[in-house]
Parts: C-alpha cells; sequence; structure tokens
C-alpha cells in the first residue's frame, strides 16, 4: 500500500506555504508547539488507559495541584513524557533516529517510574503480550531494531509518510521494551517528522480504535493502508493549524463559524474530520479561521 498521489500533492502544497510563512516566525511555531505538548501528552497516556484528563495533564505540567488523587505514576508519566516531547524538537534536528536515542528517550520516559528496566531493551525472560499479538523473544529485539533502522535510513524511493508509518508499525510489532512502547514509538514518528522539516502530529485517544486496527491490519496480511491514513490526516491537521497562526487568522470554534455562515454542522464536521477543509483540533475543539468560505462540493 502506498500513500496516493491526491494527498501527497495536498501535503506537498500545505508544505510549501508552511516553509513560506515560516520564514522570520520561529518564536510563534516554537509557541505553538509548547502550546501543544500537554495535548499530545494527553492523548499518548490515554491510549495506554491513564486516567489523567487534558485539565490534569496541564496542571501536572504546571506543576499546579489536580482536584483529586492521583497517583504519583501518572504525575510521572506526564512529566516525563512531556519532556521526551520538547527534546525531540532540538535532537532530531541534530541526528538521524538511531538505536542510542531510541535508549537515551526510553531512559527519559520511564526513568523514575522503573529504573530497572529504564532505558534498555527487553532481556532473557522478559516476554510482552499485547492482545493476542506475543512480540518476538528478547534475543532477537536489539537485531531486529538495528534491521529496521537500516530499512529506514536506506530505503531513499518510499514516499516519507510511508516510511515513517511503516517503521512504526514494525516498532510496536517488535515491542522492544518491557513498557513504554507505545508512547515512545509515537514520540518516534514525530522524531521523523521533525528531521523532515514537517510539524509533529497527534495521534488522538478519540481514534485508538482505527490506530489499533492499523497494526491489526499490517499482521495479518502487512496492508500499511490504515497507519498511512491516519499519518496523512494527522500532519495535514498540523500543517492547517500553523498555517493559520502564521499568517495571523482570526480563529473560532468551528461550530461557531457553522451558526456564523447557516452552514450544516454535520457537513462541517465531516469535512473537517476528512480534511476537506482548512480546520483543526485545540484541546479536542475543532477550529478554522474565521474567514474561511465553505463550498459544499468540498
Amino acid at each position: 500500500m502506498a500513500t496516493n498521489n491526491p494527498t501527497k500533492k495536498r501535503i506537498q502544497e500545505l508544505k510549501a506555504e508552511y516553509d513560506s510563512l515560516r520564514k522570520g516566525k520561529e518564536s510563534l511555531l516554537v509557541m505553538v508547539d509548547e502550546a501543544e505538548i500537554p495535548e499530545a501528552v494527553y492523548n499518548s497516556n490515554a491510549i495506554e488507559n491513564s486516567t489523567l484528563t487534558l485539565k490534569e495533564t496541564e496542571k501536572i505540567l504546571l506543576d499546579m495541584e489536580v482536584s483529586r488523587d492521583v497517583s504519583v505514576r501518572e504525575v510521572f508519566e506526564a512529566k516525563n513524557l512531556a519532556r521526551v516531547v520538547g527534546y525531540i524538537h532540538t535532537k532530531s534536528q541534530e541526528s538521524e533516529v538511531d538505536k542510542e536515542t531510541i535508549l537515551l528517550l526510553h531512559q527519559m520516559l520511564i526513568g523514575g517510574i522503573n529504573d530497572q528496566i529504564a532505558g534498555r531493551f527487553r532481556t532473557k525472560g522478559e516476554y510482552v503480550r499485547v492482545g493476542t499479538h506475543i512480540a518476538p523473544a528478547p534475543e532477537h529485539v536489539e537485531r531486529m531494531i538495528e534491521a529496521m533502522l537500516v530499512e529506514y535510513t536506506s530505503d531513499l524511493n518510499s514516499y516519507f509518510l510511508d516510511k515513517v508509518g511503516k517503521f512504526h508499525l514494525d516498532f510496536e510489532t517488535i515491542h522492544p521494551f518491557n513498557d513504554g512502547n507505545g508512547r515512545i514509538g509515537r514520540v518516534l514518528i514525530n522524531y521523523q517528522l521533525q528531521r523532515l522539516g514537517f510539524p509533529s502530529v497527534i495521534v488522538r485517544d478519540r481514534e485508538k480504535k482505527d490506530y489499533y486496527k492499523a497494526f491489526g491490519d499490517y499482521r495479518d496480511n502487512k496492508n500499511t493502508k490504515t497507519i498511512e491514513k491516519i499519518l496523512a490526516l494527522g500532519l495535514t491537521e498540523s500543517l492547517h493549524k500553523r498555517i493559520a497562526y502564521l499568517k495571523g487568522e482570526t480563529i473560532i470554534p468551528l461550530a461557531d463559524h457553522t451558526k456564523k455562515y447557516s452552514l450544516s454542522g454535520p457537513a462541517l464536521s465531516n469535512a473537517a474530520r476528512r480534511q476537506k477543509i482548512p480546520a483543526f483540533r485545540e484541546k479536542g475543539v475543532w477550529k478554522i479561521p474565521e474567514n474561511f468560505k465553505y463550498e459544499a462540493s468540498k
């Protein structure tokens, strides 16, 4: 499977606009990225069944008290992941992802939570199962990770999103760590995208059914279409958001836009989900530039 040509063309156009607009506005992009960290952390941890809400995650990252007792582990998970997300913004510009970087990111993520397993791959006797999938035996992990990295860096022909998607599927299939595989895997998606000059994407908890389906499709018949679609939609949304800010647009909730122009709410929401309009989410709320004119044919 591979990302279709219309999607490639759309992403190329948005990337060109993004690159043109960002000149001289790097500080604004840093602000957008930093403001997005709690949302990225919340969603990635929620996929792993964290009980923290987005508001609680925001408070924890600001060292504020939350209104209920939360486990020390969940506090560490939020703070550690936020540190990792921030770190890769710089690290991804320095070098391609490699084994040492993956281990370092894992040490940053799991350190203070379980130091016995932080920063190392699974070793003899450490087996893991995800649903019905039993990950490869620990003695094969390091070799498989190294082979996966070589495949990624040596493939000069495949479309970048297809490469990133396959890398993620392979990484999660190997499940190299005792804990933190999903969160590190999603961090690596953004490491690779940022390395290529693209903004981060958020794999959202509300869409984890499709996300999990991507792994089943790959393990059952090597079908990568589902993960490619998830990443293409996520990247398009991320570009739409940053372009809106770079243009200095007045940004309003999609619901308000619907009322203002007397539009069909379901039609506009559907167009947003399919990224047929320049809508994006902030704190789970769909938003759009106020002056955007919707055409039903879209």
